[in-house]
Order: C-alpha cells, then structure tokens, then sequence
C-alpha cells in the first residue's frame, strides 16, 4: 500500500513515538477492507512500537482505531486516510503515541480542561483541501482529553450513511449525533464553540493590549506580507484576522505563483504563517472587525472595534480583508446552502459521485470545476450568463470533449428548486429568448467570482460602486493613516502574488507615514 519512500518517512517520524500504540482494525469483505489491511500492515511495520489488532468490532467497516496501553484515547478513522488525509493519519499516530502536539501551552491546557462528553464524527472526502484542519485538530484534542472521541469518515466510502444523515458538503461535523459545524474550521475554533466562556476572557486580554504602530486587518497573502514588511521595520505590529489565510485557504491548485510551478492553498499559508511567526508580530486571530474609527486628530490613533467587544488601537491601520465567495442571490440559495448548493468542487465533488449536477459560470474556475466534476458525476450541466465562455482556450477545448457535459450560455439563473431537505434542481432564462427551463439534478456548484469583504467599512472610508477600497498608488485610503491591500481593494486583478506586492507596499507606505509625523505626534501616548 505504501511505497518505500512513504514507509522509510514513517519509519523516521515514529521514531518520536514515546509509548507504545496498538492500531484495531474493523474490517470486512471487499476490496476497502483489504486496503485497509494493507496499509495498517505497513505502518505496523515500521516501529517496533506500532502493533496490530484486527479483531475490532467497530459497525463501520473497514475502519480502525489507534489506541494506546493506558486506554485513555480515542482516535478512529472509517475509510483509508490517504491523499489530504495521510497527514492526519501521522499526526494522529504520533499523538496517541505521546508525542506533544506543535500548539501552544494555553490551548493544551484548554483542551484538557473540557470536561464532555464529547463524540465528534467527521465526513471527509480524500480530495478536501479543508478536511485535514478538522480531522487534525479534532484528533489532537481525542489523543490530550479522554472525555473526546473522533472518528473521521470517508463519506465517499460510506455513501448509505452520507445520504441517510443528508451530509452534502465536507468537512461536515456532528458532535454527540447533532449538527456542528461544516468547512473549515481550526482547534481555535472548535474550542471558542466548546468552550463558552472563551470569547469573553479572549476579549478582556486584547483591551489591555497597548496601541500598535501597524495594525493589520486580515490574514491573507496581502494581510501577511503587510506583517512581515512592517515588523522587518521593527515597529509594534498586530495582525487581526477571523482565520489566517483567508481566501487561499480554499484554493486547490496554484500553478502561477512565480519561481513555484504547483502548489496548494493550505501549504502556501502554512508557509505565510511561518514566516510571520518569524517575526515579532502580534497574530490575533478569530477576530471579526465590526467598525473602523479614524483618528480624532491629526496623527492620532485609529480604533478597530470587534464583534467581541474589544478595541485595538494603532496609529496606521492596513486593510486587507480580501473577499469570499460571490453567491448567485436567488431564491432557493440561501435554504439549500451546504444541501446541494456549494462552492468548492474539489471539496465537495465525491459526494456527488453518480449523480447530475450544474456548475454556475463558465470563466476559469466554473469550467475547471467541471471538468474535474465531469471525472466523478453522472452529468455536469455548465451554465453561462455570458453569449459565450470566458475560460481560457485550453480548458474550453477539454471541456467540450468530454461526453457528459453539457454548456448553456446566455442563460440565467433564476431559482434553486428544493424538496425542503436537498437541492432537486434549477430553473434558468434563456436570455435570448425568455424561455424558462427545469434542470433536475442533485447539486450545484457556484463558480462566479469574489465580493470583497468590505460592508463593515461602507461609512468609514471610499468604496467603489463595487465595494472595493479605493487606493491610490502608494494603497492610502481617503483616511489620513489608514492603507489597504489585496482583493478588498480596487487594485486590478485578484491575483495572490498581487496582493503580496500591494500589502508590502502599503507597509512601506504605513512606516513612511509614520516616520513623516512630526515628533510631538509620534511620541504622544
């Protein structure tokens, strides 16, 4: 199952191993089952310190446990963690295994003191660049607490199970058999859900904090470079931000990233985060910005309010919010979200094995998105607004030749049609002709571009028609001390190697603003 390169890497990294780990292996008939077999067999084979059960009970079959002698943690995984997921299967080894997870004391701490019972089931298709975060951290918390439980679930595998719990979107997680939440979601995250009293200690800690010099809003590649070019000045920097990465976070494949080929999103912000962790940045994130308050006088200190009440106060303020996915605005959109309505095919497309699906738009992304959906679904149905594509030549080319895709152009989105509980199809315009068409399916993937990020902003600076922050050459705002940067701005083309220039450069720009207030300014408190 494991090829001697893997097998010789996980021989090194068990090495770490610091108690023994015993895996239990639920198998059944079928060919998942003895794939399973085989790669609990090459991992048990690569420490002395790994051993294997196979006579697991467990009603999910094939699935495995990894357990340690003490009995006190339960990790379980139901399908083959490979692809994203290999990763997890590593971390969780190691963790059972008594070696300390890379977090931070408070959180260890945090976790622990959870007192439960918590039983988290996770659904997760191998191609879910979002899964891993989930699976990880609800992984890291079963290995510290053994109040918490966590089985990841290959929902591709156990398609009886995904249809009969009506799971459409990955990750998808339940907590003690209910709801709880779905996409990506970091440890910090699932804890300020668990953990009610988090928010408010969290909150009490950033109002004590002293004003920054540079105080960035947002964690994407534009909010991170701004971080990294400022702290480099050796100025009081902060980065404020709801998650880091943003944007990116939910990208597949990066192949225009210049001197990288091919990359993924959530590789390149562990990249950015690192790199900003290098520096003496203050990173605060799960933080939503709610009001921006400029500077009661000249050279004075600008206020960012928060949705948990806190105030961050700074001299220079760097806006780069970025955007997130634009939603077709149509009945139905909102209700079947997550039911039948997503925006991530790599994610979400397993889940729609063998069945019809439509994916709204036909630039780069919506053709993309079919053409890899194409390779699992029964049928794509590809709907363009536009008289004709806008993707490149290339894809439009591989599109067309693929024999279970059909393209509507000049058509109109009009409604998602529902039975209460999932999507059962669309209704579209002909544009040229007003006619209505039904289109039965069981999924839709939206691919319309980006809305910046910005409503919070819309009575503190300039906005565009389009609610981008209008900048000028240097990325100053109409607010004296106040820069912005990346795809919330009215910088042309949302490209991520961009928005790194533009935050550098609103850094720069931040710094020449504040070593240009004359001295009595600066130095005031």
């Amino acid at each position: 199952m494991l090829d001697a390169a893997l097998k010789t890497q996980l021989t090194a990294y068990l090495q770490n191993l610091r108690e023994p780990i015993t895996l239990v292996a639920s198998l059944g008939e079928g060919q998942g089952s003895a794939d399973m077999l085989a790669l609990l067999e090459d991992v048990a084979s690569t420490s002395d310190k790994v051993s294997l059960d196979v006579t697991g009970a467990d009603a999910r079959k094939p699935s495995f446990a990894i357990t340690r002698a003490a009995g006190n943690a339960d990790v379980r995984f139901a399908g083959l963690p490979l692809g994203h997921e290999f990763t997890s299967l590593v971390l969780a080894l190691l963790h059972v295994g008594g070696h300390p997870p890379r977090i931070e004391a408070e959180l260890v701490e945090q976790i622990r003191a959870l007192e439960g019972p918590f039983r988290f089931e996770t659904y997760f298709s191998q191609s879910c660049q979002n899964c891993p975060d989930v699976v990880q951290a609800l992984n890291t918390m079963a290995a510290l607490n053994p109040n918490i439980s966590h089985v990841a679930i290959d929902g591709a595998l156990f398609q009886a199970e995904v249809e009969a719990r009506q799971v459409m979107a990955v990750p998808t997680i339940l907590l003690n058999g209910e709801a709880f939440g779905q996409g990506r979601m970091s440890l910090e995250q699932i804890l300020a859900k668990l953990d009610t009293g988090a928010a408010a200690r969290d909150a009490e800690k950033l109002k004590a904090k002293a004003p920054f010099e540079v105080l960035i809003i947002g964690g994407g590649p534009a909010g991170a470079a701004s971080a990294i070019y400022a702290a480099r000045k050796g100025i009081r920097t902060g980065l404020a931000a709801e998650r880091f990465g943003g944007q990116v976070l939910d990208t597949m494949a990066i192949e225009n990233f210049i001197s990288v080929p091919h990359t993924e999103g959530p590789k390149l912000v562990s990249g950015l985060e690192q790199h900003v962790k290098d520096y003496d940045v203050d990173v605060m994130t799960l933080q939503k910005a709610v009001k921006l308050v400029p500077a009661s006088t000249p050279g004075g200190l600008v206020t960012v309010e928060l949705e948990n009440g806190a105030r961050l106060a700074s001299r220079t303020v760097i806006l780069a919010t970025g955007a997130r996915w634009r939603q077709m605005g149509v009945p139905g959109e909102e209700e079947y979200r997550n039911r039948g309505v997503a925006y991530c095919p790599h994610c979400d497309g397993p889940l729609f094995k063998g069945k019809r699906v439509a994916v709204i738009g036909g630039g780069n992304s919506g053709v993309e998105a079919a053409i890899d959906l194409a390779g699992i679904v029964a049928h794509v149905t590809l709907i363009e607004f536009d008289s004709q594509l806008r993707a490149d030549a290339v894809l439009q080319r591989k599109l067309a030749s693929l024999p279970n895709v059909t393209i509507v152009t000049s058509a109109l989105t009009t409604e998602v049609r529902g039975d209460g509980a999932r999507v059962t199809g669309l209704v579209y315009k002909d544009r040229n002709s007003d006619e209505i068409h039904n289109v039965d399916l069981e999924g839709i993937f939206v691919q319309i571009g980006l809305v910046p990020n910005t409503e919070w902003l819309k009575d503190a600076v300039a906005l565009s028609p389009r609610g981008e922050i209008e900048v000028d050459h240097r990325g100053a705002t109409s607010v004296p001390g106040v820069f912005a940067a990346g795809d919330a701005t009215t910088t042309p083309y949302k490209q991520i190697v961009i928005a790194m220039g533009e935050g550098s450069k609103a850094a720069l720009s931040a710094f020449d603003y504040l070593i240009r207030l004359p001295a009595e300014v600066a130095q005031a408190a």
